[in-house]
């Protein structure tokens, strides 16, 4: 019996935040489900540097259980697969949409949207979309953090892997010494910080400077990095290099790939996040963590970032709510005219250290209660339910 078998398409925008999540659905619709996927991607630089393997200068290769392919101008005459995923509203190439147009049995095709917490997203969550001119219909399938939305990606093992980790000692010992340290002192408070530029950074490392507690941070390469070597005089701040201003140390770390990402994350106590990607792996780490939304034009990207923490923050104390707001409004500048301003994010981060316990828990409790809604089984779902209906009506004619 055939595979089913399926096309992603990304076009990468955000360095690595579209290209994580479909390269994670990718993987995940291959090698858990049984899917023959090929993965059409316009940078093949951006994803090398979440897969190593990868070789930016094939136009197709198998990884880890998937073909990757360079989506170029020229785009070759392929047969369209039984699922056609364009991630984030690409626009498919014109030739492949005739094909799909051509083919007997139609293929589902599906917009995978990009992730939001807003209301309306519960009311558009699957509704079709006819093409105008072809015998297509396209779908509009969003993630989400309720049961009426498609659910988060998360792989079948996720938890217990994370739970195993944060359990053994030893394996903590292995991912701290693999980045050149030893396991910090438990007083240590640790850190990760992944972020654009942010002009709130300055008043944060004060703030982490004068604290009572000791505090690592950890920096993986990436935009935010000339600030920091800004922050401790070093025109050059590169991997490896440390620093270190009264009680706070700082180690900057190389790019690394999605796995060991997740390790990072649930190692440290804290975790700074942005985008899309590694916004939903802090959730599932079950850390506190702070956001940095992608900043959008007139300031929209604020009204997404207080529909999530609405939804997030629900099962909190008043005093934890407000921390945690205080310090996620900083951090996004939501102050006049959208700027953060250069003391906020350090008084803010002063409240929210001081609920940290209870936000803790609360990021637990809402891991758990996410789990229950997995976007790739959803996803598969609905696309079989659109095949059967489908069938039933052709044997109907």
């Amino acid at each position: 019996m055939r595979s089913e078998s399926c096309d992603i398409y990304c076009n990468v925008i955000d360095n690595y935040g579209d290209v994580g999540v479909c390269w994670r659905l990718a993987r995940q619709l291959a090698n858990e489900h049984g899917l023959t996927v090929r993965l059409w991607v316009d940078d093949l630089g951006s994803l090398a540097k979440l897969c190593p393997e990868v070789d930016d200068t094939l136009a197709s290769q198998h990884r880890r259980g998937v073909t990757v392919c360079l989506w170029s101008k020229n785009f070759p005459d392929v047969q369209p697969a039984d699922l056609v995923i364009e991630a984030f509203a690409c626009k498919l190439p014109p030739s492949y949409i005739e094909a799909m147009a051509a083919q007997a049995h139609k293929p589902v095709w599906i917009n995978l949207e990009y992730l939001s917490a807003e209301e309306w997203v519960e009311s558009h969550h699957k509704l079709p979309s006819p093409h105008p001119s072809l015998p297509l219909t396209k779908y509009f399938f969003f993630p989400g953090f309720t049961k009426q939305t498609g659910g988060l990606l998360m792989e079948r093992d996720l938890l217990v892997r994370r739970d195993a980790f944060q359990n053994d000692s030893m394996q903590q010992q292995v991912f701290w010494r693999s980045i050149g340290m030893e396991m910090p002192p438990m007083e240590t408070l640790k850190i990760s910080l992944f972020a654009y530029e942010n002009v709130a950074l300055h008043a944060l490392l004060d703030a982490w400077s004068v604290s009572v507690k000791p505090v690592l941070c950890l920096v993986p390469e990436g935009r935010i990095l000339p600030q920091i070597g800004q922050y401790f005089g070093d025109a050059a701040p590169c991997l490896g290099k440390n620093y270190s201003r009264d009680n706070l140390h700082v180690r900057v770390l190389s790019f690394v790939e999605q796995e060991d990402y997740d390790e990072l994350l649930w190692a440290c106590d804290v975790n700074f996040v942005r985008g899309e990607d590694s916004f939903v792996r802090a959730q599932w780490a079950g850390k506190p963590f702070i956001w940095q939304i992608y900043p959008q034009h007139d300031a929209v990207h604020l009204k997404k970032l207080q529909a999530f923490l609405m939804l997030y923050s629900k099962q909190l104390s008043q005093f934890a709510r407000l921390a945690v707001g205080g310090v996620w409004q900083a951090w996004n500048g939501g102050g006049e005219a959208g700027q953060a301003t250069s003391t906020s994010s350090g008084q803010a981060w002063t409240g929210f250290a001081a609920e940290l316990n209870e936000v803790n828990r609360g990021a637990q409790d809402w891991a758990r209660q996410l789990a229950e809604n997995n976007l790739a089984l959803n996803l598969l779902d609905f696309f079989r339910e659109i095949g059967r209906i489908r069938a039933l009506k052709n044997e109907g004619q």
